[in-house]
This record gives structure tokens, sequence and C-alpha cells, in this order.
């Protein structure tokens, strides 16, 4: 089968490297030449364009997106539509929002072109490991382009599947990832706290290789630990400042929307937005405040 990559980042690259060792036919697209160029060392066809890339694909065209959500998989979604023919499929396997998925299948149906959202997890390592795709359309359509999901994931019949309709993809990835926003959080709580018993002298690279093995708590995000522990116990490299990229925070609005109440994920979240203000103003309010009423102790600012 072929199909066409759009969006040659470390994932998108992965994702290709894998679609061809599995014997499929690619063609990749990214607005920077380099990584075009990376894709057709792996042995992809490039292009220079979403016009030159879809004039590359032979009829029925399969094109899966891995652009960033919102404005960028808006356009070219948009140009897409433009530029394929009934019959064709889209594939957005970025972290689209589902709400965004939803309108994308109808923009497309609207002209016999076919949708499909994947859900995609695996992140850098699943070139090698494979990855995790929630999968959202038609099951008829689906099931036509079953061969490179099978590709993809870690095996042909292990983690992948239809989970619902247009828009029920990006959803369970959604909340895939705000579980994980709650799960990194608790892992790294609890090795904050160890890290505090000073008295003990604890191992805590030493710690989290006992935990891999029959431990309740062991897990892929373990190993990480484990993994990036062994490389520095300390993190002292590492700046305190934790990204998100948007599907935690739209899990957290779905619960409120849901009336489902998901304290840890709205939490985790939380964390992450306390750890990028450097200047804190609100910890300096409550140390102001402690200081008012009780006169406890503050420090200030060398």
């Amino acid at each position: 089968m072929e199909l066409a990559m759009i969006g040659l980042g470390k994932m998108g690259l992965n994702m290709t490297t894998r679609l061809i060792g599995g014997g499929h036919r690619v063609v990749g697209y990214d607005r920077t030449a380099a990584n075009v160029e990376e894709a057709k060392k792996a042995g992809a066809d490039g292009a220079s364009s979403l016009k030159e890339t879809v004039s590359k694909l032979k009829a029925p065209r399969i094109v899966w997106t891995m652009i960033p959500a919102g404005k960028p998989t808006d356009d070219t979604i948009q140009e897409l539509s433009e530029l394929l023919s009934k019959g064709d499929i889209v594939i957005d396997g970025g972290n689209s929002n589902y709400k965004d998925s939803i309108r994308h299948a109808a923009l497309l149906e609207a002209k016999g072109i076919e949708f499909v959202d994947s859900g995609t997890s695996g992140g850098v390592w699943g070139l090698k490991e494979g990855y995790s795709l929630m999968i959202g359309g038609k099951p008829e359509v689906v099931e036509t382009i079953r061969s490179i999901f099978e590709t993809l994931a870690p095996a042909a019949d292990k983690g992948w599947g239809r989970v619902g309709p247009h828009g029920a993809g990006h959803f369970v990835k959604m909340v895939h990832n705000g579980i994980e926003y709650g799960m990194m959080q608790a892992y790294a709580e609890g090795f904050s706290v160890m890290k505090a018993k000073e008295e003990f002298g604890l191992d805590l690279a030493q710690i989290s290789h006992i935990w891999q093995y029959g431990s309740v708590v062991r897990s892929w995000l373990l190993d990480l630990a484990a993994r990036a522990l062994d490389e520095d116990a300390d993190l002292s490299e590492i700046k305190p400042w934790v990204a998100d990229s948007g599907e935690g925070r739209w899990t957290v609005f779905e619960s409120i929307d849901l009336d489902v109440p998901a304290p840890v994920l709205t939490l985790a979240l939380q964390m992450r937005l306390a750890s990028r203000d450097e200047e804190n103003y609100t910890a300096r309010m409550l140390s102001a405040l402690r200081n008012q009423f009780g006169g406890h102790a503050i420090r200030k600012e060398e």
C-alpha cells in the first residue's frame, strides 16, 4: 500500500521509516526541506508541496498528517480538500482536538473524501516498540487501510483498534494523555518525597529498578524514570519547567462539561502550569499572608 506522510518531525520520520520497513511506499512532505531529505534517506519519495505530494500518489490516495493541532491542521485539511478526489482518505495522526476532527470529517465528507482520526502514542520509542493507535472513523474505511495500522502498531493484532466514529480516536487519545499527566505527577511526587528523606541516603535509581519487577507501580513510565535517574540522579541538568500539549487541559475541560470529577488529572495539569511561574506570585502571597496573621518568618530575595 502507498500513502503520503505530511509532517516529518521526529515522530513523522520514525513512522515513515517503520512504514517503509513494512513494505509500504511513502511520499514524504514537510515545510522544512531538510526533513524531506531525511525521509528520502529512509527510502521515501520526497515532495516539495502538498500539490506535488498528491500528484505522486495513485488513486484512491491516502494522506496521513502529523502536524500541530489547530490552525496548521485546519489549513492542511482545507488544502487537501481542494486537491484530493472522491474516495481518497485523509488520516489525522496528530493531537487534534476531537471536536476539530468531527468538523474536518464533515468538511471532507461533503466532497466525498473519507476521514480517519488516529490518536497516536509512542513518542520517540515508536520506531522500535510500535505505536498505540486509537482510531475513529467509518468501520469499512478503517478496514481498507488496516495494513497501515498493523505495520505501525506493536503487532498486527495488538496496540491498535477502531474505538468509534469520527472524533472518537482523538477523544480517547485526549483522555489517554490526561491519565498520563496524573501518572507522571504521582511518580514525580513520590521520588521527590524520597529525595527529601536525606538521613536514609536513598539511592533513587536503585529504587526505581527494584520497582520495575513485581511492583504494583511498575510501568513503561517507571522504566523511563529509571533511565533518567541512571543518567543523572539529581536531575541537575533539567530546568523545572513542564510543558503541556493541550490534551491534558482538554481532558479537564471535558470532565467539567460531563460533570465527571477528575481531581487527580486536574491537579496534575495545575502543577504543570505552576512549574512555569518563575515569579510564583502565588507562593509569595501565601508567605506574606502567613507573616501577616501569624508573624511567621519570610524569606526575602537576595
